[in-house]
């Protein structure tokens, strides 16, 4: 069985993070470990408490697991702080990681910077160029790429420009703010791909970058092309969305299980 590692935070509410991931990970046909960055106390309505964890601490953990059971793909979500950001660079380096898709997980749904200056250059200097492939949003991408997105023609631009930078593929995803689920991925090659999206009206979409990248992670760790892994965890995504699970007070969760059969899954 193939094997994907999983290095975010935690969520409470199991929507996102290093739940959704695990959950991404083990329907998407993989066995899923993790190391946790920090524990955020958080629901449908948003987080009201974070906890980081040491840089030692989360040292440990990664090499715990790549001592023992050695990850064929690594998922890296949301990371805080410069130091932690160092710790996990280090540690791919160190242990050649393969397979490493980074969710730059950098501005909040409302246009706030969630990392500080100093942890965005850390991302771009050190971990970003060791991605297989980055996710980045359309906020994300015009913190990278230093200029605005409004149109499908200047998504691919903002990528073509990351990807030459950083040496790694780009998937920029262009959600409803510039053409609906349309996703571009632009190759460090300068080679341009369009991954056409399936429009649901669902707005329960909490933790759908966290699982797309998990998705994307664990079809890598089972010997898909980036291509045919992105096109895969876009339609398990599409999928997830489709069941119109109705969870909570806020932006509630996608059904990660939706396609979960068998004996112990049945219902009383």
């Amino acid at each position: 069985m193939k094997t994907a590692l999983t290095i975010a935070g935690s969520d409470s509410s199991g929507g996102a993070g290093i739940q959704a991931d695990i959950k991404a990970m083990t329907m998407n046909g993989v066995y899923a470990m993790s190391a946790l960055t920090a524990l955020t106390a958080q629901n449908t309505l948003g987080v009201t408490d974070i906890m980081d964890v040491t840089p030692e601490f989360l040292a440990a953990q990664i090499d715990s697991v790549f001592t023992d059971i050695r990850p064929d793909a690594v998922k890296i979500g949301m990371v805080s702080s410069e130091e932690l950001i160092g710790v996990i660079a280090g540690k791919l380096a160190e242990y050649e990681a393969q397979n490493v898709v980074v969710d730059p997980v950098m501005v909040a749904t409302s246009g706030a910077k969630l990392l500080a200056d100093g942890a965005i250059h850390a991302l771009t200097s050190q971990l970003l160029p060791l991605a297989s492939v980055i996710t980045p949003n359309i906020p994300e991408a015009e913190v990278l790429a230093g200029r605005s997105i409004r149109t499908s023609e200047e998504m691919v631009d903002a990528a073509r420009n990351i990807a030459e930078r950083l040496g790694c593929a780009v998937l920029c995803k262009g959600g409803h703010s510039v053409n609906d689920a349309n996703d571009v991925l632009v190759s460090p090659d300068g080679t341009v791909t369009w991954f056409e999206g399936e429009r649901i009206a669902n707005p329960n979409t909490h933790g759908t970058g966290c699982t797309l990248s998990s998705a994307i992670a664990a079809n890598l760790a089972k010997g898909y092309s980036l291509t045919e892994a992105i096109r895969r965890a876009k339609a398990y995504i599409s999928g997830a969305l489709s069941a119109m699970l109705d969870l909570g007070h806020g932006s509630g969760p996608m059904n990660h299980a939706f396609a979960l059969t068998g004996e112990y899954a049945k219902e009383a």
